[in-house]
Protein backbone atom coordinates (compact mmCIF):
# COMPACT_ATOMS: atom_id res chain seq x y z
CA UNK A 1 0.00 0.00 0.00
CA UNK A 2 2.76 2.46 0.91
CA UNK A 3 4.46 1.97 -2.47
CA UNK A 4 1.17 2.84 -4.20
CA UNK A 5 0.91 6.01 -2.15
CA UNK A 6 4.47 7.04 -2.90
CA UNK A 7 3.97 6.42 -6.62
CA UNK A 8 1.37 9.22 -6.66
CA UNK A 9 4.14 11.75 -6.05
CA UNK A 10 6.77 13.04 -8.43
CA UNK A 11 10.41 12.79 -7.42
CA UNK A 12 13.20 15.30 -7.75
CA UNK A 13 16.65 14.54 -9.17
CA UNK A 14 17.90 13.57 -5.70
CA UNK A 15 14.88 11.20 -5.27
CA UNK A 16 13.09 13.48 -2.78
CA UNK A 17 9.33 13.43 -3.04
CA UNK A 18 7.85 16.61 -4.47
CA UNK A 19 4.77 17.98 -2.73
CA UNK A 20 3.17 20.14 -5.42
CA UNK A 21 1.12 23.18 -4.46
CA UNK A 22 -0.54 25.27 -7.16
CA UNK A 23 -1.86 28.78 -6.58
CA UNK A 24 -2.58 31.86 -8.66
CA UNK A 25 -0.39 34.15 -6.57
CA UNK A 26 1.47 34.32 -3.25
CA UNK A 27 -1.49 35.95 -1.46
CA UNK A 28 -3.53 32.78 -2.03
CA UNK A 29 -1.24 30.94 0.40
CA UNK A 30 -2.51 33.05 3.28
CA UNK A 31 -5.86 33.54 5.02
CA UNK A 32 -8.14 36.13 3.41
CA UNK A 33 -8.62 38.14 6.59
CA UNK A 34 -4.88 38.72 6.74
CA UNK A 35 -4.29 40.15 3.26
CA UNK A 36 -3.13 43.61 4.38
CA UNK A 37 -0.66 42.54 7.07
CA UNK A 38 3.01 41.77 6.64
CA UNK A 39 3.70 38.26 5.27
CA UNK A 40 5.62 37.31 8.39
CA UNK A 41 2.63 38.00 10.63
CA UNK A 42 0.09 36.21 8.46
CA UNK A 43 -1.55 32.89 9.06
CA UNK A 44 -1.17 30.37 6.30
CA UNK A 45 -4.30 29.25 4.51
CA UNK A 46 -5.88 26.42 6.51
CA UNK A 47 -6.36 24.22 3.43
CA UNK A 48 -2.69 24.68 2.55
CA UNK A 49 -1.60 23.75 6.06
CA UNK A 50 -3.83 20.66 6.10
CA UNK A 51 -2.62 19.60 2.65
CA UNK A 52 1.04 19.89 3.64
CA UNK A 53 0.51 18.03 6.92
CA UNK A 54 -1.51 15.23 5.27
CA UNK A 55 1.05 14.87 2.48
CA UNK A 56 4.01 14.66 4.86
CA UNK A 57 2.15 12.18 7.08
CA UNK A 58 1.33 10.12 4.00
CA UNK A 59 4.91 9.91 2.76
CA UNK A 60 6.09 9.14 6.29
CA UNK A 61 9.89 9.07 6.55
CA UNK A 62 10.66 9.91 2.93
CA UNK A 63 12.65 13.04 2.11
CA UNK A 64 10.56 15.74 0.48
CA UNK A 65 10.55 19.22 -1.00
CA UNK A 66 7.62 21.58 -1.38
CA UNK A 67 7.08 22.95 -4.87
CA UNK A 68 4.93 26.05 -5.32
CA UNK A 69 3.62 26.51 -8.84
CA UNK A 70 2.31 30.06 -9.14
CA UNK A 71 0.43 31.66 -12.05
CA UNK A 72 1.82 35.09 -11.15
CA UNK A 73 5.57 34.78 -10.71
CA UNK A 74 6.91 35.73 -7.29
CA UNK A 75 10.05 37.76 -6.84
CA UNK A 76 12.92 36.62 -4.61
CA UNK A 77 11.76 38.62 -1.58
CA UNK A 78 8.26 37.10 -1.77
CA UNK A 79 9.73 33.59 -2.02
CA UNK A 80 11.90 34.27 1.03
CA UNK A 81 8.88 35.57 2.91
CA UNK A 82 6.91 32.43 2.11
CA UNK A 83 9.83 30.33 3.31
CA UNK A 84 10.02 32.26 6.58
CA UNK A 85 6.23 32.11 6.95
CA UNK A 86 6.15 28.33 6.57
CA UNK A 87 9.13 27.93 8.86
CA UNK A 88 7.69 30.13 11.60
CA UNK A 89 4.16 28.78 11.25
CA UNK A 90 5.19 25.16 11.71
CA UNK A 91 7.71 25.99 14.44
CA UNK A 92 4.78 27.67 16.21
CA UNK A 93 2.71 24.47 15.80
CA UNK A 94 5.68 22.48 17.10
CA UNK A 95 5.86 24.73 20.17
CA UNK A 96 2.12 24.26 20.83
CA UNK A 97 2.54 20.47 20.74
CA UNK A 98 5.59 20.73 22.99
CA UNK A 99 3.50 22.67 25.52
CA UNK A 100 0.78 20.00 25.31
CA UNK A 101 3.38 17.35 26.06
CA UNK A 102 4.73 19.29 29.03
CA UNK A 103 1.22 19.73 30.41
CA UNK A 104 0.50 16.02 29.91
CA UNK A 105 3.68 15.08 31.77
CA UNK A 106 2.88 17.54 34.56
CA UNK A 107 -0.63 16.09 34.91
CA UNK A 108 0.78 12.55 34.92
CA UNK A 109 3.22 13.36 37.70
CA UNK A 110 0.42 14.89 39.77
CA UNK A 111 -1.80 11.84 39.15
CA UNK A 112 1.05 9.51 40.10
CA UNK A 113 1.69 11.40 43.34
CA UNK A 114 -2.02 11.47 44.20
CA UNK A 115 -2.28 7.76 43.43
CA UNK A 116 0.67 6.91 45.67
CA UNK A 117 -0.66 9.05 48.53
CA UNK A 118 -4.17 7.60 48.24
CA UNK A 119 -2.77 4.03 47.96
CA UNK A 120 -0.66 4.60 51.09
CA UNK A 121 -3.67 5.96 52.96
CA UNK A 122 -5.75 3.01 51.72
CA UNK A 123 -3.19 0.45 52.96
CA UNK A 124 -3.02 2.12 56.35
CA UNK A 125 -6.82 2.26 56.50
CA UNK A 126 -7.17 -1.42 55.48
CA UNK A 127 -4.85 -2.46 58.33
CA UNK A 128 -6.92 -0.63 60.91
CA UNK A 129 -9.10 -2.83 63.12
CA UNK A 130 -11.99 -0.35 63.03
CA UNK A 131 -12.14 -0.65 59.22
CA UNK A 132 -12.21 -4.44 59.43
CA UNK A 133 -15.19 -4.26 61.79
CA UNK A 134 -17.20 -1.65 59.86
CA UNK A 135 -18.78 -2.41 56.49
CA UNK A 136 -19.01 1.28 55.57
CA UNK A 137 -15.34 1.96 56.38
CA UNK A 138 -14.39 -1.22 54.50
CA UNK A 139 -16.24 -0.01 51.40
CA UNK A 140 -14.53 3.40 51.66
CA UNK A 141 -11.11 1.74 52.04
CA UNK A 142 -11.72 -0.44 48.97
CA UNK A 143 -12.93 2.59 47.03
CA UNK A 144 -9.73 4.41 47.94
CA UNK A 145 -7.69 1.44 46.73
CA UNK A 146 -9.49 1.44 43.39
CA UNK A 147 -9.15 5.24 43.05
CA UNK A 148 -5.42 4.98 43.78
CA UNK A 149 -4.86 2.33 41.12
CA UNK A 150 -6.92 4.26 38.55
CA UNK A 151 -4.84 7.36 39.23
CA UNK A 152 -1.56 5.44 39.02
CA UNK A 153 -2.67 3.65 35.85
CA UNK A 154 -3.62 6.92 34.14
CA UNK A 155 -0.19 8.35 34.97
CA UNK A 156 1.56 5.22 33.67
CA UNK A 157 -0.58 5.09 30.53
CA UNK A 158 0.50 8.63 29.70
CA UNK A 159 4.17 7.81 30.25
CA UNK A 160 3.97 4.57 28.28
CA UNK A 161 1.48 5.36 25.49
CA UNK A 162 -0.12 8.80 25.19
CA UNK A 163 3.02 10.89 24.64
CA UNK A 164 3.95 9.16 21.38
CA UNK A 165 1.38 10.82 19.07
CA UNK A 166 2.36 14.24 20.38
CA UNK A 167 6.06 13.45 19.92
CA UNK A 168 5.28 12.34 16.37
CA UNK A 169 3.51 15.65 15.64
CA UNK A 170 6.46 17.60 17.06
CA UNK A 171 8.82 15.80 14.67
CA UNK A 172 6.39 16.26 11.77
CA UNK A 173 6.08 20.02 12.31
CA UNK A 174 9.83 20.38 12.66
CA UNK A 175 10.34 18.45 9.43
CA UNK A 176 7.89 20.72 7.57
CA UNK A 177 9.39 23.88 9.09
CA UNK A 178 12.79 22.89 7.73
CA UNK A 179 11.58 21.70 4.33
CA UNK A 180 13.22 22.92 1.15
CA UNK A 181 10.93 25.06 -0.99
CA UNK A 182 11.12 25.94 -4.64
CA UNK A 183 8.94 28.04 -6.91
CA UNK A 184 8.02 28.01 -10.58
Amino acid sequence: MKREILERYERSNDESIIINIAADRIEDLYNDFDKKSDFLKKDLNEELVNYIIESVEEIDKERFVIHFSLEVAADESDRERVGRSINRFFLYYKELEHKKMQEMIRTSIILLLIGVVVATFSVIMNQSESVQQSVLLGVIAEGLTIAAWVSIWEALATFLIKWRPIRKKIKLYEKIANAKLFFT
